[in-house]
């Protein structure tokens, strides 16, 4: 278990270091937020401090920091230190810098600060990208806490031919829309205390079990700095793209900037975006290991679905009620993500079409269009084998490439603002390598040998480089 408390110890205090780092490199101040200045009391409304930490947390821990690490671990102990490092240096970096970046500017939600500081090309490309993804996302999260509530708390089937399964689909869909729809402090700050409580007592319970039952835990120094993964896969880029959400995750940009329009204080930023995330990273370490102990005790195996490993786990921790409750935990980390995802999209949709969201025939005509096509991928990945797979993996996939688009916003605001730029540049290169040489190796992209994907990805990670350090940014700073 060293390796594992080494990994919790570069989580908690190198997150408490740099945190403090990128907060003293933004400088936030004083001045009216957009919650203040704009308020409309619908999507700009200011919130209490620990409604909006808490509302951050939620939103951006789905199932991908339990069911990544679930599969992510199966490279060995490496996960314990890679999933910290890159949540610290990687990931709690982009959420911070995207919410104050939008806090800064006006609220402005991803798509558009791609387009003020990338230019409209690479608006125009970030604007599908996002939207196609906001839909994968909405339907993914759908899918996994339908299913899971089905099998673990219900203990049926979850086949396409049982019609509880659809019934429960109907009533996270119903939830959806009503989150979609209202006043986001009338919904989601009503609801999301509840949920928190969950989520604290899952994520505590199964920690606290862990240690408690003594799991056995490999070290780094015996089965070698990179395991052999059971079906042989590259720990680089495919562990960084199983464990997109306990590292880096190109969704949290787009949920940051949703609470930037609920923020009171501009010092608010670190505990709401940096910290939650670091939050996340331990809710990722905390499921890596316990399924590293139920898998060296032999209760589950390499070929073990990852909903069945939650189970697992959370039964043999914490006991029939315990584990209820803890499965129950993670049910709700989806839906919490799935409604802010669709909530998101709304408004980006709204925005590039210049609609006044203020009225509710406006959001509702929205919104029913997001949700048909929602319904329709919905059924797509249920009723046709393989069609989940396939829609996880372009999820994955796209959710680091929404990231390498954020970390090169967020490199040309520092470059602007004369602040030290490769804090983003180099995460962002490494992402970049990432997607390029997963999507041209993997069957669902090019299916290219391993030495040609790989260096077709190092080119083109250096023209990523290359064109974000030509920008000419000093004759056009932004406006404070």
């Amino acid at each position: 278990m060293v390796t594992f408390v080494i990994g919790l110890v570069i989580l908690l205090a190198g997150g408490a270091v740099y945190g403090r780092v990128c907060e003293r490199v933004f400088q936030p101040d004083d001045r009216p937020t957009p919650a203040v200045r704009l308020r409309d009391d619908m999507d700009f409304v200011p919130m209490k401090k620990w409604k909006n930490t808490l509302i951050q947390l939620l939103n951006i821990a789905g199932t991908g920091p339990i069911l990544g690490p679930i599969q992510g671990i199966l490279f060995g102990p490496i996960a314990f230190l890679t999933i910290p490092i890159g949540c610290v240096i990687g990931g709690a970096f982009h959420d911070y810098m995207c919410g104050m970046i939008s806090v800064r500017e006006d609220g402005a939600q991803m798509p558009a600060l791609v387009r003020k500081y990338l230019g409209k090309h690479a608006y125009l490309v970030y604007n599908v990208f996002v939207c196609l993804l906001m839909l994968l996302l909405g339907t993914v999260f759908i899918y996994t806490p339908g299913d899971l509530f089905v099998t673990q708390i219900l203990k049926t089937s979850s086949s396409a031919a049982s019609p509880v399964v659809w019934i429960v689909y109907a009533a996270i869909f119903a939830y959806y829309l009503v989150a979609t729809l209202f006043p986001i402090d009338k919904i989601i700050g009503k609801v999301y205390p509840i949920f928190g409580i969950l989520l604290v007592l899952s994520a505590v319970g199964v920690g606290a079990g862990l240690v408690l039952k003594g799991y056995p835990l490999d070290e780094i120094w015996t089965t070698g700095v990179v395991g052999v993964h059971p079906q042989g896969l590259h720990f680089i880029p495919v562990f960084f793209v199983t464990v997109a959400c306990g590292i880096v995750s190109g969704f949290h940009s787009t949920q940051a900037t949703l609470i930037s329009r609920t923020m009171g204080h501009e010092k608010e930023g670190r505990g709401t975006f940096y910290n939650m995330m670091i939050a996340e990273g331990l809710i990722a370490m905390i499921w890596a290991a316990a399924t590293m102990g139920v898998l060296n005790l032999g209760l589950a195996t390499a070929e073990t679905s990852a909903t069945d490993v939650v189970g697992i786990i959370a039964k043999n921790l914490l006991g029939n009620v315990g584990g209820m409750i803890a499965v129950i935990g993670i049910i709700v980390l989806p839906i919490t993500s799935g409604d802010t995802a669709l909530r998101a999209l709304r408004l980006i949709v709204s925005d590039a079409a210049g609609v006044d969201q203020t009225k509710k025939r406006n959001r509702l005509g929205i919104s029913m269009g997001i949700f048909a096509l929602v319904a329709v991928i919905l059924v797509f990945a249920k009723v046709n084998a393989g069609g989940f797979n396939i829609l996880w993996r372009y999820f994955s996939w796209a959710n680091q490439t929404i990231a390498v688009f954020a970390f090169a916003m967020v490199t040309i605001y520092m470059r602007r603002n004369r602040k030290p730029f490769l804090m983003a540049l180099l995460p962002g290169m490494f992402y970049m390598f990432i997607i390029t040489s997963f999507i041209l190796n993997a069957a669902i992209g090019f299916h290219l040998p391993w030495p040609i994907s790989y260096g077709l990805g190092g080119v083109l990670t250096a023209v990523y480089a290359w064109a974000l350090l030509r920008c000419r940014v000093g004759d056009r700073l932004p406006t404070p």
